[in-house]
């Protein structure tokens, strides 16, 4: 991992206190408000980035089109890694249904390069950290399912831990991404699966 990145994952971690502090707050109303509806519900913040071929995105157009996924990610992450083909799945199982908007984040290598190699078809926002900072996303892979009306249905982060009795001894984090993904990549769908229903 480059100086840069670890001069950036640094500062995320120990400055910034007012950011860190308006984080906990946007956390902690996720976990202590019932996702209902747009009225009493937790609405992601708005946000607008360029994607890698210089289009504007912004949030609150893609949302009203369809359920949108927000991976926040780095090449160098082997949970993403694990978790980037569960997510293509599910685009080519939802089709125009579903979007994943892949904000790169904390980055020191070439995410359109990664991204063609794979062939994944996610719209890539490159230096995306200012969007991860307003989220309170410090790592990855960051994972957000909005709705319609930028309505906050799923944070990867409140997802409970997961024990693995099966694995004993040292893991790898690749070891373990393998595990994991394909548990976050069930909760994912669950949720998409419901919030389908507020486009038909």
């Amino acid at each position: 991992m480059s100086a840069r990145v670890v001069e950036r994952m640094h500062k995320l971690n120990v400055g910034g206190w007012v950011k860190k502090y308006l984080a906990g707050i946007f956390v902690f109303f996720l976990v202590t408000t019932p996702v209902a509806t747009a009225a009493d519900a937790l609405i992601a913040p708005d946000w607008t980035l360029s994607t890698a071929e210089g289009r504007t995105v912004r949030l609150s157009e893609e949302v009203e089109q369809q359920t949108t996924v927000l991976l926040f990610w780095a090449t160098w992450c082997p949970y993403c890694k694990a978790l980037m083909p569960h997510l293509q799945s599910m685009r080519f199982e939802y089709g125009d249904d579903v979007k994943v908007l892949a904000i790169n984040v904390f980055e020191d290598g070439d995410p359109l390069a990664f991204m063609q190699k794979e062939g994944y078809d996610f719209v890539l926002l490159p230096d995306g950290d200012d969007v991860a900072d307003t989220y309170g996303v410090s790592a990855t892979p960051g994972v957000i399912v909005v709705g319609r009306d930028r309505v906050v249905h799923f944070d990867l982060r409140l997802l409970p831990p997961r024990a693995n009795k099966s694995v004993t001894g040292p893991t790898s984090h690749k070891r373990k991404a393998a595990l994991l993904a394909p548990y976050w990549a069930a909760e994912i769908r669950k949720v998409i699966d419901s919030v389908r229903q507020d486009y038909r």
